[in-house]
C-alpha cells in the first residue's frame, strides 16, 4: 500500500467532513442520491465519450497503481546490477541468459537479452529509449483520464446544482422549504469539487509522479544493461549507477547488506 496516497485521501475528506461538523452541518444533509448520481454519472459518461472503452476498462487497474507501491527501488536496483556486472565479468556475459529468463521488468528481461545475444549497444539503446518513450505514452494516457474526469466533475457539480434550482424553485408557493431545498441543491458542486481536487486530480499527479519514477528507473536500467554489454568492472558499474540516486540513497542498499548475503536478482513487478 502506498502510505501517502491513502494518508492523502483519509486527510483530505476527513478534513472537509470535520470541517463541516464544527460549523455545525450534519453528515445527513451531504447525502445526496440525485446529486451523487448526476455528478458521478455524468462524468464517467463525459469521459467515455472522450476515450475508447479500453482506457475505460483500464480505470481499476489505475486505482490499484496509485494505491500502491510496486517493485524494487533504485539502490536495490544498482545492486543488483553490481552482481550482474560480476557474474558478467567472471563467467562471460552469456552466463546471464538464464537469469534473464527470472526478470519480471519487461525492459530489463528485453535489455539483458539484447546483451546476451551481443547486439550492438547503439542498437540496444534505441531499442530501449523507444520502449521507454512508449510506456510514457501509455501512462499519459492513464493519468490524463483522471485529469479530464477533474475537469468534467465540478462543471457536472454545477449543473446539478442548477437542476436542484429549478425543481426548489418551481415550488416557491412554500417558502418554509426553499432554503432548505436551495441547500440540497448545492450539495451536486460539493461533490464535484470535492471529487475533483480530492480524488480525480491527486490520483492523476500521483499517477503522473510514479510514471516519470518510473521511466528514471528505467533510464539506470539502460545504463546498466549497457555497462554489462561494455564489460565494466563492477565498481565502475556502480559509480555509473548511483548518479540516479539522491546522495542519501547512494550506497545504502551496499552497507545494509555489508554482513548479510547479496539481495536476489532482479525480479521487478511488471509495472506497465
Amino acid at each position: 500500500m502506498d502510505k501517502t496516497t491513502l494518508l492523502g485521501l483519509i486527510l483530505g475528506i476527513g478534513a472537509v467532513l470535520t470541517g463541516a461538523l464544527l460549523d455545525g452541518t450534519s453528515i445527513q444533509s451531504l447525502v445526496n442520491l440525485p446529486a451523487f448520481l448526476i455528478v458521478i454519472g455524468g462524468t464517467a459518461g463525459a469521459t467515455s465519450l472522450s476515450y475508447p472503452l479500453e482506457h475505460m476498462l483500464r480505470l481499476p487497474m489505475l486505482v490499484r497503481r496509485a494505491l500502491f507501491d510496486h517493485g524494487e527501488s533504485g539502490g536495490e536496483i544498482v545492486e543488483n546490477f553490481v552482481q550482474l556486472a560480476a557474474r558478467a565479468r567472471k563467467e562471460g556475459v552469456l552466463s546471464l541468459e538464464k537469469d534473464a529468463e527470472q526478470i519480471a521488468d519487461p525492459l530489463l528481461r528485453k535489455g539483458i537479452q539484447l546483451a546476451v545475444d551481443g547486439t550492438d549497444e547503439t542498437v540496444i539503446r534505441q531499442i530501449l529509449d523507444a520502449d521507454i518513450a512508449a510506456m510514457v505514452e501509455r501512462h499519459r494516457l492513464g493519468y490524463g483520464l483522471f485529469d479530464t474526469m477533474g475537469g468534467f466533475a465540478p462543471t457536472l457539480g454545477i449543473m446539478g446544482a442548477v437542476l436542484g434550482l429549478i425543481h426548489v424553485l418551481s415550488k416557491v408557493d412554500d417558502p418554509s422549504k426553499l432554503a432548505a431545498g436551495i441547500a440540497v441543491a448545492f450539495v451536486a458542486t460539493l461533490y464535484g469539487v470535492g471529487s475533483a481536487n480530492l480524488i480525480f486530480f491527486p490520483i492523476a499527479n500521483k499517477l503522473r509522479m510514479k510514471s516519470e519514477e518510473e521511466a528514471h528507473l528505467h533510464a539506470l536500467m539502460v545504463q546498466g544493461i549497457l555497462a554489462i554489454r561494455a564489460g565494466d568492472n563492477p565498481r565502475i558499474v556502480r559509480d555509473r549507477l548511483e548518479v540516479f540516486l539522491a546522495p542519501s540513497q547512494r550506497g545504502k542498499v551496499a552497507r545494509t547488506n555489508h554482513s548479510e548475503p547479496s539481495p536476489p536478482l532482479v525480479a521487478a513487478d511488471a509495472r506497465r
